[in-house]
């Protein structure tokens, strides 16, 4: 690591509020119908968060539908009380999977390399499909925002090996002035 990025590192926030925004229409289902959800991607978000001393501010399923995920995410992103948003779900290629389309004009800016680390990753993990992901992330409104795949080993991988070792560099680097 260089040093400018261990001194970023060293400056950026150590305790910081994450949104977790599950991207699914059958969970969203469920939930409607007053049952418990069965959330093992959303459970295990949850537990690396807080395992590493973060706040889980907001945990809410929305269907695949791009108006109430675009409409939850900017309800995060305007709140004090969150620094992170992560999305759960929608990532892939079927015609229901619209996570990507609704976020990416959220983005003032892009970081491209988190896709394509993520995308590289996965391939060592699961082989040539990994090109079925479209996973993002960027920035808005001093924030940044994570759009992962809904499987386990998924967030498993994107949160160990890219969001948890970079995620308060990301947040000092958004609210540089």
């Amino acid at each position: 690591m260089s040093e400018t990025a261990s001194e970023h590192k060293e400056k950026a926030p150590k305790h910081l509020a994450f949104a977790l925004i599950i991207c699914s229409t059958s969970r969203y289902q469920v939930s409607k119908a007053g049952k418990q959800v069965a959330d093992e991607s959303g459970d295990l978000m949850a537990k690396m968060l807080q395992d590493k001393g973060y706040t889980i501010t907001l945990r809410r399923v929305v269907p695949d539908d791009k108006l109430m995920i675009e409409e939850t995410v900017r309800e995060m992103l305007q709140s004090p009380n969150v620094d992170v948003v992560i999305t759960c779900g929608g990532t892939g290629i079927t015609p229901s999977d619209v996570t990507i389309e609704t976020i990416e004009p959220i983005f003032e800016k892009l970081l491209p390399g988190f896709g394509e680390i993520f995308r590289s990753l996965s391939y060592e993990e699961i082989g040539s499909a990994a090109v079925m992901t479209r996973a993002i992330a960027g920035a808005t409104n001093n924030k940044a925002i994570f759009c992962l795949p809904g499987s386990p080993q998924a967030v498993k991988l994107c949160l160990e090996r890219l969001i948890l070792p970079e995620v308060g560099h990301i947040i000092f680097h958004v609210r540089e002035r």
